[in-house]
């Protein structure tokens, strides 16, 4: 799994306006709808849904909701930089600003996962993450992240 390959330049929205996760959320939800020709209100819900069952802030000010979504034929990603961070009862109690969703759909199974693994790992990384936070535009943005994911010589 490429994130090229789930993740488009017009999926991406740097300098959001957001106060806490219920906003991210609807910011994600709005971003997905317009690129994948999805129902907003159900990708919200679904991710709403999702987060209520325990909450993807994986720490160092990452959060990484996902949900599977009616009306996708693969995994598709949407990527947030909030202006100031919101909660997102993380595992380490920080505020997130970085957030890459992942939507999947329903019959995705272990592919999904393999998603979130990666999409995770990927963001593990401190460089990457004060390089997306540099970051000017939503190109800068996307070469950062699919350039980070080219598998490294062990």
């Amino acid at each position: 799994m490429q994130i090229g390959d789930i993740l488009d330049r017009g999926a991406i929205a740097l300098r959001v306006s957001a106060t806490d996760k219920r906003q991210v959320l609807a910011h994600l939800a709005e971003l997905a709808a317009r690129n994948f020709g999805l129902e907003a209100g159900a990708v919200l819900d679904a991710l709403s849904e999702r987060e209520q069952a325990g909450s993807t802030g994986i720490g160092h000010g990452v959060a990484v909701p996902h949900a599977r979504i009616e009306g996708l034929d693969r995994i598709r990603g949407v990527f947030l930089r909030v202006e100031q961070p919101v909660a997102f009862e993380s595992i380490d109690d920080q505020p997130a600003d970085l957030i890459f969703a992942l939507l999947a759909p329903p019959e995705a199974g272990t592919e999904h996962l393999r998603a979130l693994a990666r999409v995770s790992r990927m963001l593990r990384s401190i460089d990457l993450r004060e390089h997306l936070r540099q970051a000017r535009t939503p190109d800068a943005l996307h070469a950062l992240l699919v350039q980070e994911q080219a598998p490294s010589a062990a």
